[in-house]
């Protein structure tokens, strides 16, 4: 099974709705909070090649950006092999 972490901040819709995704698949995740101006975020940007915005997302440790993201490879099928159930 994959690492997922998704770095997020309190009162995010897009994060709701990309945790809510993950648990509908019944797939572990670690959650780090990571609110404006907090070290988190700063982790969370750098790792994803300098975008700002939350929810952010990593497979194995793999950048795959936020909620808009994650649900485009859940419509185009392709997130239930990232996730390792193909």
């Amino acid at each position: 099974m994959p690492k997922i972490e998704i770095y997020t901040q309190p009162g995010c819709p897009y994060c709701v709705r990309a945790i809510t995704l993950l648990q509908a698949k019944d797939v572990p995740f670690e959650e780090i909070h990571a609110p404006r101006g907090s070290a988190e975020r700063e982790k969370a940007q750098e790792r994803s090649g300098g975008k700002t915005t939350v929810p952010q997302i990593f497979i194995d440790g793999k950048a795959i950006g936020g909620c808009s993201e994650l649900m485009q490879l859940e419509k185009a099928g392709q997130l239930d092999a990232l996730l390792g159930r193909s």
